[in-house]
């Protein structure tokens, strides 16, 4: 499997100024960019540096899909993925509560219609708080959504919903494509704040807590060596990415000690 890191760290100048040659040094395989963070370096300067430093485009991750607009942009930007030669596009759903089942569903079509123009993959990132969230709502959306939609599987996204990490591995074995590797570290009344975001509830104290429960790996409490031990019972072997947001000082010092963190459990 290879193994890349997202740019969340970085803003748009400093990926093109540090976060690829960080990315390089610190022996990644590939990287994941946010749509916004593509369109502001624009195509050719993007795609330059990653032949520069002999890194892959994993994936572009769509924005949040509130509303027409969003839809449209990430409809757009599934070219831009197919030009740059990313492997996937990244759908994130729309928060819960702001549009029905149907809209969501022509959403996916559209955007899955475009990635297949473009010749990438659509995966849809399972997400706490969103129209796509908890296990039974995974399963709802892969069986009816559009076919070429697949599953970007997050650790830490999973890992609030009663069922633990490897067993989600195992129940979605055959419809992960990409993967997000992310560590928790449950703050006090986590469930509280996960039960409110899950109901719909507009509780930003909520949204504050969970967003800054995701650590680095090894600090919280997922056990990344039984997470890749599993993937590799089930014979995935695609892409693995790791994704840290808390940590913006530094984030060389993060890249690395997130990669060393990983071969520390893994044969990675």
């Amino acid at each position: 499997m290879n193994v890349g890191y997202t740019t969340i760290m970085y803003d748009s100048e400093s990926v093109a100024t540090t976060g690829i040659s960080d990315f390089a040094a610190c022996r990644y395989d590939g990287v994941e960019i946010g749509l916004e963070k593509v369109e502001a370096l624009g195509a050719d300067t993007l795609g330059s540096l990653l032949d520069e430093y002999d890194i892959d485009l994993f994936c572009v991750m769509a924005g949040w899909l509130n509303t027409e607009e969003d839809r449209q942009r990430a409809v757009d930007g599934a070219a831009l993925a197919g030009d740059l030669g990313s492997t996937f596009l990244g759908i994130l759903p729309p928060p819960r509560g702001v549009v029905d089942d149907e809209t969501f569903a022509e959403w996916l079509e559209d955007i899955c219609e475009a990635a297949a123009e473009a010749g990438v993959t659509p995966v849809v990132h399972h997400h706490f708080g969103a129209h796509v969230e908890q296990p039974e709502e995974i399963r709802y959306w892969l069986d009816e959504g559009p076919d070429n939609l697949e599953l970007l599987f997050d650790t830490a996204h999973y890992y609030p919903y009663g069922e633990s990490v490897g067993e989600g591995i195992e129940r979605f074995a055959d419809d992960i494509a990409y993967v997000h590797l992310k560590d928790i570290d449950p703050p006090a009344e986590f469930e509280y704040h996960i039960q409110n975001l899950t109901e719909g509830k507009k509780d930003y104290d909520s949204i504050i807590n969970c967003v800054w429960a995701f650590t680095d790996l090894g600090r919280g409490v997922i056990d990344f060596g039984e997470a890749v031990a599993t993937l590799d019972d089930v014979d995935y072997d695609g892409y693995l990415t790791i994704e840290i947001e808390n940590e913006r000082n530094h984030p060389l010092v993060h890249a690395k000690e997130n990669m060393d963190h990983l071969r520390s459990v893994t044969d990675r």
